[in-house]
């Protein structure tokens, strides 16, 4: 029995079924685990959401921007302007119940027993163990509420660089959301800056990457997250782990078996 951890998808469909049968990925028994963004940018997203749809419980998500994305687009809320390889899945016959699936999907994943943490963009280091579950639990219950229209319209009715935490609800719900799915900077008092893309081998003060700043639960846990595609899972601390190699972009896809901590790479380009 095995757990597998990949990177973003993007609609990367034949790069993933490549990947698994790498490793003879075996649905009875193992588990595969996304990092998010399982959406957009590749030409296969509807392929992507079917597939793990059907894996049932032999898979953990979170979710991603471009996850959230395609359901603010799906319940009307944005409009697809760039076509970001989600057409298909709008005009798809069961759509709705992929769209309902993927909304109670959550932002973090956790097994205790092998003491693994995951989510899309990372942790925030200012939170502990206990807050950092609350909080995504109160937007997860509101994403599976009756409330999830209202939720994603006002996630999306503006659009700042700089996000603050603060006691206002909506302003503390967006923080969350933000923190898990688009985090990459902080600012020196702990604030996001939602700009800075590059990696930190380029010189970003008085930024600092959110894997850079202490926290207890990078001693105890070992974390797994994706969406900074530029990392290429370089010059990380010990116990964390980006998966986002930029298949997307026409690098590769990654994978890794927790259990031994093997990596597994597929190439963007594949003779077929």
């Amino acid at each position: 029995m095995s757990t597998y951890i990949v990177g973003d998808l993007h609609g990367c469909y034949d790069q993933l079924k490549l990947l698994l049968r790498q490793v003879s990925f075996n649905p009875v028994k193992d588990t595969l685990w996304c990092t998010g963004d399982l959406v957009c940018r590749g030409s296969k997203s509807l392929d992507v959401l079917c597939f793990l749809f059907s894996l049932g419980d032999k898979v953990k998500i979170v979710l991603g921007n471009h996850d959230l994305y395609l359901l603010s687009v799906y319940y009307g809320i944005n409009d697809n302007k760039i076509d970001d390889g989600i057409t298909d899945i709008l005009k798809y016959k069961d759509a709705k119940i992929l769209m309902s699936w993927l909304r109670k999907q959550p932002l973090l994943q956790i097994n205790e027993e092998k003491k693994i943490i995951m989510s899309h963009a990372g942790i925030y280091p200012k939170w502990n163990m206990k807050k950092l579950v609350s909080n995504a639990r109160k937007v997860e219950l509101i994403l599976s509420s009756k409330d999830y229209l209202s939720f994603l319209s006002l996630l999306y009715a503006n659009n700042v660089h700089n996000i603050i935490e603060d006691s206002i609800e909506f302003n503390s719900l967006r923080f969350i959301v933000n923190t898990f799915t688009r985090m990459r900077y902080l600012f020196p008092n702990g604030n996001l800056n939602m700009v800075c893309k590059q990696s930190p081998s380029f010189s970003t003060l008085p930024l600092q990457p959110w894997f850079s700043i202490k926290n207890n639960i990078f001693k105890e846990y070992s974390v797994f997250f994706g969406h900074w595609s530029s990392l290429l899972n370089k010059n990380l601390p010990n116990n964390i782990f980006g998966l986002d190699t930029g298949c997307c972009w026409g690098n590769k896809l990654s994978m890794i078996c927790v259990e031994n901590r093997t990596f597994f790479y597929q190439s963007c380009s594949m003779n077929k």
